[in-house]
Formats: C-alpha cells, structure tokens, sequence
C-alpha cells in the first residue's frame, strides 16, 4: 500500500483518487478552496440553483465505468441521470431553428432537412460520418491510453477528407486544414456552419486554428447522447466525492499545497503553507501547468521534447459568462433544455473572442448565447418559478476588463435580450439576474485533438520528475467532464500497473 498524494479535488483528480483508494492505497487530497468538483460548481440563491459550469455529460459511459470499479453502487443508484431530448434547439441569424433528437443520426438528418432544406441533413450525416473515421483512429490515443512518447504522430490529422500520408491515412503531404475550412468546403450552408462551428465555440476553440479533427466534438455529442444529473452537473461531482469518502480518501480543504518534495530523483510528497509536509510515496497534481512549474521549484516537469503548456493557439483558454435567471412563472411543459442563439456576426464573434491583432478583443455585442432551462425541481423553489442559464464564450480577463461591473451588467442585459429567442418574454418572467463573468480560476482549456502539429495536445500525465503524475482538464486527454475522468483512469493505470502501461484494453 503506498502513500498518495493529490493536489486539487478537481474531477479528475478525484477519479484517479477513488480508483487508487480500491486498488489499496491511502490517498490524501489537498484542496486550497473550500470545496470539491472544480469548475463543477452550483450558484444558488432564494431557492434557485444554477450550475455555473458545464451543464450536460456526454460520454457517461466514463463515469458509469467509474463507479463499477470503485463500489458495488453503479452511478445510476447515485445519481439520477435523464437523457436530454431533444439534445438542442438551435435558432440561426436567419430565424429559422431546428430541434435536434438525441443520440439519433437518423433523426438528425430527417430534422435538418425539415428545417433547413433537402440536402442539409444528408451534408451534415456525411460530415458526422467522417468525424467516425477520426473519432475512431484517435479514441484510444487521445482519451484512454497515457500521451506517447512520440506524441508528433498525433500532430497529423485523422479527418479523412484530408488527405496526406502518415498513421491516420493516405495521401500526399501535410494537412494544414482547420475545422472553418472544412465547414466551408463541405457544408455549404452558413446555419450547418454555425451549427459545426458553436460545437468548437462551447469548448473554447477557434473554428479558425482549430483542426479538421475537431468534427469529433459534434459526433461524441449526437453518438453518445447528452445527459442531465438531477440536482445539475453539481450532482454528479458530489457523487464523486462521496464516493472517494466511501473508500476512505481523505480531504483536506483551505490546505494550500506550497512545494513538491523531492527526495533520491523523485517525488515524495508535498509541502503545505502551514509549513507541514505529507509524505507521499506518490504525487498527483490535479492543477495548471503554470501552478504546477512553481510547486516544482520554477523547474518545468515536462522534458524539452514532450508537449509543452505553451504551444500556441489550442492553449488559448478562453472564458464564460453566465448569466443566472431567476424567473417568475412556471416552466412550459414543451420547453427545450438546451438552446442555442447563434450570433449573427460569426466572424465579430471570433474576433471578440480570439482576436484578430491587437486591441480585437473587444466584446461581441451579439454573441452566440446557450440557453438552459432544465426540468429539475431541485433548481427552484417550486412550481410557480423557473430557473434558467445564460452562457456565451468569452476572451478571458486580461484582453477583457471583467472587472467592470457596468460593461459586465450591460453584456448580461445583451445575452437576456437574445436570449428571447430561446425564451418568449424573458424579459418580463426576470425576478432577478446575477452575472458571473469568468475569472482565471474557471478558465479550462477543451479536450485534446489530434493535428495541427499537436498544438491542440495537452501535457502528459507522466513527467519527468518519476513518481509525480498530471492529472485532470490541463492535461492529457484535456477538459471536460468526460475527458477529466478518463485522465483520473489514465493516472490511476500508471500507478497501478507501473510507467509501461499502455492503457486500457
């Protein structure tokens, strides 16, 4: 049995820790805050609740896998999960919206060629069978098995259409092709552009730099369903966490972890701001590479020739502004869980967001909003009232004065205003509204992607430091609640069977 310990109480990092507390370790988990889940938080007031990070699971088979492996309780006994259906509205700049079944590739061409025209559908079903042929070719490199050492192989793209020669495919030459590219090439109409397009948005990626391969976002989503835990996203972290209790994982909160320590060439526990060390025959770090770097003394624990933090477009993390509404009337019995309001200035959109030189960071004034409105009574008071979301992708604060409350007032009155289209006469249901703009501790970076050169990897979960390992949305396989976990399994993998593993089977 060995001593472990975890720095953050992030999902990832409580994967990995509840999956290395049944394999018989004893695990301790260091959280500077004052609670668990990372960006799975919930914001509440006067009886409402709103998740303020990501609202849907995809891929639930990463956290059903979980629980089988760490108790006798499957995750459905722990947390009641709904299929959310349909999966999305969408409602283009043009007016025309389409509805979206869930988990129906069928279905979604039957509807986009209702909606948008004959064709439509048919252009799309061909998109999304090509993003199999990625999704499928880079699976279990990129969410279940550790980053490889020659992890340029994955800088070439899987998207068929590209052609070149290499692991993923044939061809001539080397693909230079983003997700716009493909868009334009292949999609034609500008609604299936901006439907491909707001997939990457949502993950903060730009359709502009972003690989072809990026076409996996959409696919995982209309494959693998979207899901809606009772109680929001925040259930299922608290689930997590009581689970990591149950196999006796211990929880320190408002502990600071100020150092690694080192002893005979690795790691060998961590340094606390009280000036108490924890040994640890194990180090799991569950942070940013940045704060990572200063607990290992300013000394990077990334080799020279591994993926760095630093490679360029795909570590752009960008930001999210929620807007929580407190609404007076009941929730209509039709009413869409998710909506989409697309811009309709996509390429101000991207510019406000991303940027286009210097002084191009600058708030779109109609940007593309998210609107949740889910059928939970465990997010209102009662029956008579409603709670509803508001998100939009933002440039972080930095390119952006977040800090301003009046421009940070006047953007949610903005996202409220567009947000009528998702929601007939919000305006006049508002009790109340709350703005949470992103700060740097919400920033989190999207799932890794294949292409590009591997600029749109994430850092390895093994360093060079032996016995410290990286774990969670910073890296390797990237963000998200699904990618999150699968990095806990991956950490626990290498711990458990040692450095040579290859993942699982």
């Amino acid at each position: 049995m060995a001593r472990i310990a975890v720095i953050g109480a992030g999902m990832g990092a409580m994967a990995a820790a509840a999956r290395l507390a049944v394999a018989g370790h004893r695990v301790a988990v260091f959280e500077r805050g004052a609670t668990h889940g990372g960006a799975l938080q919930r914001w509440e007031r006067d009886g409402f609740a709103f998740d303020t990070g990501p609202g849907l699971l995809h891929l639930p088979a990463v956290y059903r896998d979980l629980f089988l492996k760490t108790g006798r309780e499957p995750l459905e006994r722990c947390v009641e999960l709904s299929q959310v259906d349909p999966a999305s509205r969408h409602v283009f700049a043009d007016g025309t919206a389409v509805s979206l079944p869930n988990a129906s590739r069928a279905g979604v061409l039957a509807a986009l060629d209702e909606a948008l025209g004959a064709g439509c559908g048919e252009r799309w079903s061909a998109l999304m069978g090509r993003a199999r042929e990625a999704w499928d070719a880079t699976r279990r490199p990129l969410l279940e098995e550790p980053l490889w050492q020659d992890w340029r192989v994955l800088g070439r793209d899987p998207y068929p259409a590209v052609r070149r020669r290499g692991l993923f495919g044939r061809g001539k030459g080397p693909t230079t092709a983003t997700l716009a590219e493909v868009a334009r090439r292949e999609l034609a109409d500008p609604r299936l552009t901006a439907l491909l397009e707001s997939h990457a948005l949502a993950y903060g990626f730009d359709p502009r730099s972003a690989p072809a391969s990026a076409v996996v976002l959409p696919y995982m989503e209309q494959t693998f369903g979207s899901w809606y835990p009772r109680g929001g996203m925040r259930a299922l972290a608290d689930a997590l966490y009581e689970r990591c209790l149950a196999r006796k994982v211990e929880f320190g909160f408002g502990t600071a972890v100020t150092g690694i320590v080192e002893k005979d060439g690795r790691a060998a526990g961590v340094e606390l701001a009280d000036g108490r060390v924890s040994e640890a025959e194990f180090v799991v770090a569950g942070i940013d590479p940045v704060r990572l770097v200063e607990l290992c003394g300013g000394r990077e624990p990334w080799g020279a020739d591994e993926v760095r933090p630093d490679l360029g477009p795909g570590d752009q993390a960008t930001g999210r502004l929620t807007v929580c509404l407190a609404l007076r009337g009941a929730r209509p019995a039709d009413a869409v869980h998710r909506t989409v309001v697309h811009a309709p200035d996509r390429e101000a959109e991207l510019a406000g967001v991303f940027g286009d030189g210097p002084g191009m960071r600058d708030p779109c004034e109609r940007p593309t909003v998210t609107v949740l409105r889910p059928d939970d009574p465990a997010s209102r008071p009662d029956t008579d009232h409603e709670a509803v979301t508001l998100t939009a992708t933002v440039a972080p604060h930095g390119p952006v004065d977040w800090l301003d409350g009046e421009a940070v007032a006047a953007d949610a009155e903005r996202m409220t205003e567009i947000a009528e289209a998702a929601v007939p006469g919000l305006r006049e249901r508002v009790l109340w509204r709350e703005a949470l703009p992103p700060t740097p501790e919400t920033l989190v970076p999207g799932p890794a992607l294949a292409g590009r050169e591997g600029r749109f990897l994430r850092p390895g979960n093994r360093t060079r430091i032996p016995g410290l390992y990286a774990v969670g949305g910073w890296s390797h396989p990237g963000g998200g609640p699904a990618h999150a976990g699968m990095s806990g399994a991956i950490v626990a993998g290498l711990i458990v069977n040692g450095d040579d593993w290859h993942g699982s089977t």
